[in-house]
């Protein structure tokens, strides 16, 4: 468990104005498989290179359109890139490039460039795209003398042109690059496959069908395995994980053990590098062909092939492609002739640089380790996320039967508190389900803390939770009513159900109630036991934690909405809509639904405003309708400001803008609360429950073992590190004494003193063209790729 946090640093703080573009060339291309949410790291780089003065050129059709040269590169400018956030794949092209692979195919590359005075190339592919960039680096001082030598260049040119840095962005749906937890497109492909068993699902049920889905992945599982976890299926194969002989029966045995629970339907995922611990294939129509000979079922196949890589980028692949972006041509700009080229990465919630050798070396070892059959070490190359990924999914998928699970006799309790939240189902499905293996008990408390206290709890059992993963709302009902008015009736439910062990999952509510609870333990006996609650609400307003359960699939719907009232404004043009989110007094929805969707304007209560700003926010529309992006898309928080409501600002703008522009006003309400739970919130659900609950075992087990003769061998503890928040923090799953939290929030306006989000927004007023001050305290440092593995009590909070 953490212990005390650290104490703030000093104000080191430095900021990128002193970092100067101007005359450079920067050039970005695409290369490899497309990927969505290429679109958006394209549109950072250009308008961030723009933003600092440098020149940005388009390189079309990835390596060939720089071997070929000529129309494919040509300057890009800040309209050229705009309506490209929300389109999928790769809008300036990508395609496979022989002639690149070859000196001579380089050579015309280099003379292409040093056309256009380019030394500063942002490769956004896979591995095999890196590699060749890194290798055309290293070529670069003998490229240039050839062409020198052959008349082609002058000396001053290629001393001016002297040195290529380059940096790498991994766009890629598989997520087979390591070095960084999600590689762009990965998460908007998993929109596309969850999409698709949601739908299967209905239909399967209905039929009482066996549905065998081939997802992508020739040489990584990450898709079909975290697609596994997100809904539930039944059995799953990958690469990593080969299964052992007699697997088939294994697997029809579970699949005749499900129907016999009433369960009527089941899911096959198969990624389509599938192989046997002989490396013999599984494809779906053989594991098709043997439920069908062995149980009879009704079997379907589908095969989802492209569909994963089209569609509209997903909220979370725009967010961390625009970071991405902005950190490349940070990277670029920072860039010296020793620094080696780097991969722009995201480790937790941090995005970090990376030698970009190092994490091609590894992705290799990978693919080594795998021929080898190791592949323990395979899993282990991959990185932690996939192992998190793995072994939550091992713990939930097999049910042991009740002979060989430990008997504990602990009971545990789960409920839900505050407003509903996307993903809140998944994490009471993992909890009682890894409760259950850990053998504990399982409770469930309906309506939160009201049906606490009035006794509305009853044992829930492993088949009640099936289905679970892909519903929203709160299936166990959840209140916003806090326990300190009734801490008498709570502590004797405590007792009549002899509860040893609180698992809380909410949103501010569930943290206030966790410090009425654990204040009053000193009163209520009862109340000493290990408590510990998991951030769940669409707000991403609890301190302690960076995410929160929910936040993902609302960020979706607004993002959705906006792209289509952007579509309606782009019709009528000359159109700016506002638009309320929700978020209470938290910016977050509104600042990063903002930074997702292309906002030009975000009003939150974190950053005051007044009429001036008001005011300066309108003639910064006014210029933008003389360009030829004639829309405006304005968000507003619903608690922004007390007199600049949304009426107010939708009529100032309507009065100052008139003639110039009209305007529209949406409030979006309650739709960002509902809806089926994105990947991204079913994953982190699901996976920081079950780690919740493991440290629920762990803590009963001590304080069970040290309660003594005189408490007659109850569980009984007092410390505050038994009633914690399990929160992410930048690379981390850390859990923390709420007593510790309380300094660090704003209880009377219910968000945390500080926010780590706070610092996208200049990035956000960057890329909508506003003059501003970014801190770049977090960039300019090069890291390398570790494995050494991190302490049990620290672990990186890969999701």
């Amino acid at each position: 468990m953490a212990g005390t946090l650290a104490p703030k640093r000093q104000d080191t703080r430095k900021f990128f104005e002193n970092l100067s573009g101007a005359g450079k060339s920067i050039a970005v291309l695409t290369s490899g498989g497309d990927a969505q949410g290429m679109n958006a790291a394209v549109r950072a780089v250009v308008r961030m290179g723009i933003y600092v003065g440098a020149k940005v050129y388009f390189i079309h059709e990835g390596y060939q359109g720089m071997v070929d040269g000529g129309d494919n590169i040509i300057e890009a400018t800040w309209e050229s890139v705009s309506s490209m956030l929300q389109v999928g794949g790769t809008v300036i092209g990508s395609a496979r490039c022989k002639e690149f692979r070859a000196r001579e195919g380089r050579l015309r590359a280099a003379h292409n460039l040093v056309q256009h005075s380019i030394t500063n190339l942002c490769v956004i592919g896979g591995d095999g795209s890196l590699t060749g960039a890194n290798l055309f680096r290293e070529e670069w001082s003998g490229l240039l003398d050839e062409l020198q030598q052959q008349g082609l260049i002058d000396k001053e040119a290629a001393l001016s042109n002297s040195e290529l840095h380059i940096v790498g962005m991994v766009g890629s749906i598989d997520n087979d690059f390591c070095g960084t937890d999600m590689t762009i497109g990965t998460d908007s492909a998993l929109h596309r496959i969850i999409e698709v068993v949601d739908a299967i699902m209905t239909t399967a049920q209905s039929h009482q069908r066996t549905f065998v889905l081939e997802v992508m992945g020739r040489h990584c599982g990450y898709l079909a395995l975290v697609s596994a976890l997100a809904c539930g299926a039944d059995w799953m194969f990958i690469p990593e994980m080969p299964p052992e002989d007699g697997w088939e029966d294994n697997m029809c045995q579970k699949l005749s053990e499900n129907r016999a629970d009433k369960k009527r339907l089941n899911i096959i995922i198969v990624s389509e590098g599938a192989i046997d611990s002989h490396n013999k294939a599984i494809t779906p129509d053989y594991i098709k062909d043997l439920v069908v000979r062995c149980l009879g079922f009704d079997t379907r196949v589908t095969i989802l092939g492209h569909v994963q890589r089209g569609g509209t980028p997903s909220a979370f692949d725009r967010i961390l492609a625009s970071r991405m972006g902005v950190e490349a041509v940070l990277a670029l700009l920072e860039a010296s002739a020793t620094t080696p080229a780097c991969v722009v990465s995201l480790v937790g919630n941090q995005a970090v640089r990376l030698p970009l050798m190092e994490c091609v070396q590894m992705t290799q070892e990978v693919q080594k380790a795998m021929d080898e059959k190791k592949f323990e070490e395979a899993v282990r190359l991959r990185g932690r996320s996939f192992e998190n990924n793995l072994s939550t999914y091992r713990l939930l998928s097999y049910r042991k039967p009740d002979s060989e699970l430990p008997n504990s006799s602990f009971n545990v309790a789960v409920l839900n508190v505050g407003a509903p939240a996307a993903g809140m189902n998944a994490a009471v499905r993992a909890a009682v389900r890894v409760g259950i293996t850990e053998g504990h008990k399982m409770f469930a408390i309906n309506d939160g803390f009201e049906g606490f206290y009035k006794g509305q709890i009853k044992e829930i059992k492993w088949g009640d939770v099936g289905g679970w993963t892909g519903q929203g709302g709160s299936l166990l009902g959840t209140k916003r009513t806090l326990p300190g008015k009734h801490l008498d009736k709570i502590a004797e439910q405590i007792k009549i159900h002899n509860i040893n062990a609180l698992l809380v999952i909410g949103g501010f509510e569930a943290y206030v109630g966790l410090l009425e609870l654990s204040a009053a333990r000193s009163e209520h006996s009862e109340l000493c036991v290990p408590m510990v609650m998991v951030p769940a609400t669409v707000s991403n307003n609890i301190p302690g934690s960076d995410l929160s359960i929910g936040s993902d699939t609302a960020l979706n719907a607004i993002t959705d909405t906006c792209d289509r009232i952007k579509q309606s404004a782009s019709g009528t043009k000359r159109r700016v809509f506002i638009i309320e989110t929700m978020g209470g007094y938290c910016g977050y929805l509104a600042t990063v639904g903002g930074l997702a969707a292309g906002a030009d304007t975000v009003y939150i209560y974190e950053e005051p405003f007044d009429i001036r700003d008001l005011q300066a926010n309108v003639e910064h529309l006014t210029q933008k309708m003389k360009t030829s992006i004639k829309r405006g898309l304005v968000l507003r928080m619903e608690n922004s400001n007390e007199n600049f409501t949304t009426d107010f600002v939708y009529q100032l703008y309507t009065e100052e803008g008139r003639g110039v522009f009209d305007c529209r006003k949406n409030i979006l309400g309650h739709m960002q609360q509902g809806g089926a739970p994105s990947p991204f919130d079913r994953n982190f659900g699901t996976k920081v429950a079950a780690k919740a609950i493991q440290w629920i075992t762990r803590t009963l087990k001590d304080s069970y073992k040290e309660s003594g003769a005189c408490l007659a061998g109850r569980v009984f503890t007092t410390s505050e590190d038994t009633a914690c928040l399990l929160g992410m923090r930048r690379r981390a799953l850390v859990f923390q004494p709420v007593s510790q939290l309380r300094d660090e929030t704003d209880l009377v306006h219910r968000i945390p003193k500080e926010q780590w989000w706070l610092k996208l927004r200049p990035l956000m007023k960057i890329l909508a063209k506003y003059k501003t001050s970014y801190d770049v305290s977090d960039s300019g440092q090069l890291e390398h790729v570790t494995r050494v593995r991190p302490k049990e009590s620290d672990p990186p909070a890969n999701i």
